[in-house]
C-alpha cells in the first residue's frame, strides 16, 4: 500500500510504504541503529513491537510493559522510554526489562510521563500529561493526578535531582531540542480532551538547565500536535491527525507529508538516517527524505 507524498522534503521517486497495520495505537518509535529495528509502542494492547528493516517483518517484542509510551536514546545508546502503567521514565536494558530513572518529584507520582528526549549534558526531559491515568484504562491505569497541573520535568541523573520547567502548558505532549539545544520546542495538545483546548507547539529558549518563557511557535489546524523531531537543519517534524507537519525554525511551512491514519509520533533512522518512520493510528508507515535527524 503507497501513498504519493508532496513534501519537497521527501527523495525524488519516494512513496508513503505501510510497513505493519495490526495494532490499537502506535506510539514511541525509535530506531536502534545496532539491530537495524524500529521498537515502538502498541499502548492499548500494553505491548512493545519491533520493525526489522532487512527482512520487513514485525514482532512483538515485549508484553506486559506497563502501557509503554515515548522512548528515545540516551547518550550512550540505551533506550529511555515513558511508562503510563508505572508513572515513570525508565532505561529499557537489552532484553527489554525496565529499570526506573524516576517516579516521582517531591514524593509526589507523575501523572503519565509521555515524551521524553536526553540533552547531551546527560539530563533527561519529559511531558507528563494525564492521558495514562483516564478512567478508561486504554492507555494506563484510572488513577489521580498527585500534583496539580501538567508539566515538563528535568531529571539529572547525576544529582538525582528533578524540576518543573515548563509549568504554562494544558497537556503537554511531544517536545524536541534545537540541534544546539537552545530551544526547546513542546506540543500542547489540551483539545483531545478539551474542545477548546490548545492545539500547537510553544517554544521555549533554554540555557543549560534553566528555561525561559515561553512563546507560541506554531497552531496545528487539523487534530492536536503530538510527537515531535528535529532534522539537521533545524526544522521541526510534526504529527498531527492528516500527517507530518514540517516547519522551518521560524515556523513558517517547509513540507507536508499526507498520511491516511491519525499521526501520533515519528522518528528518523535506516542505514544513513534519511527514513521517516511514522507511527499512525494502527500502522507503521516509512517515507524517504532528503535530511535525517539532528
Amino acid at each position: 500500500m503507497t501513498h504519493e507524498a508532496t513534501s519537497s522534503l521527501v527523495a525524488a521517486g519516494a512513496v508513503l510504504e505501510h510497513l505493519y497495520r495490526g495494532a490499537a495505537w502506535t506510539e514511541g518509535p525509535v530506531w536502534l541503529a545496532e539491530s537495524h529495528r524500529i521498537r515502538f509502542s502498541d499502548i492499548p494492547n500494553d505491548r512493545i513491537l519491533e520493525f526489522d528493516a532487512a527482512s520487513g517483518s514485525t514482532s512483538v517484542f515485549r508484553r506486559a510493559v506497563g502501557y509503554a509510551n515515548g522512548r528515545t536514546l540516551d547518550r550512550s545508546g540505551r533506550v529511555v522510554e515513558c511508562s503510563h502503567g508505572r508513572r515513570a521514565v525508565e532505561l529499557a536494558d537489552r532484553d527489554g526489562t525496565p529499570r526506573t530513572i524516576v517516579d516521582r518529584w517531591e514524593n509526589r507520582r507523575f501523572n503519565s510521563p509521555n515524551d521524553v528526549v536526553v540533552a547531551s549534558d546527560g539530563a533527561v526531559w519529559f511531558t507528563d500529561p494525564p492521558y495514562g491515568i483516564h478512567s478508561s484504562g486504554r492507555e494506563g491505569y484510572p488513577g489521580e493526578p498527585e500534583y496539580e497541573g501538567c508539566f515538563v520535568f528535568r531529571h539529572d541523573p547525576a544529582t538525582g535531582t528533578t524540576r518543573p520547567v515548563v509549568t504554562d502548558m494544558t497537556h503537554p505532549n511531544g517536545l524536541a531540542f534545537s540541534p544546539d539545544e537552545s530551544v526547546l520546542y513542546v506540543a500542547d495538545s489540551g483539545r483531545l480532551w478539551i474542545d477548546d483546548g490548545p492545539h500547537h507547539v510553544r517554544r521555549y529558549r533554554v540555557t543549560g538547565a534553566e528555561v525561559g518563557e515561553g512563546e507560541m511557535f506554531a497552531v496545528v489546524e487539523h487534530g492536536v500536535p503530538d510527537g515531535m523531531r528535529v532534522d539537521e537543519h533545524g526544522r521541526l517534524w510534526v504529527a498531527a491527525a492528516d500527517g507530518v507537519h514540517v516547519l522551518h525554525p521560524d515556523g513558517t511551512h517547509a513540507g507536508f507529508v499526507p498520511v491516511p491514519e491519525v499521526v501520533g509520533n515519528l522518528c528518523f533512522g535506516g542505514p544513513d538516517g534519511h527514513d521517516l518512520y511514522i507511527t499512525a493510528s494502527t500502522s507503521l508507515y516509512r517515507i524517504r527524505t532528503t535530511t535525517r535527524s539532528a
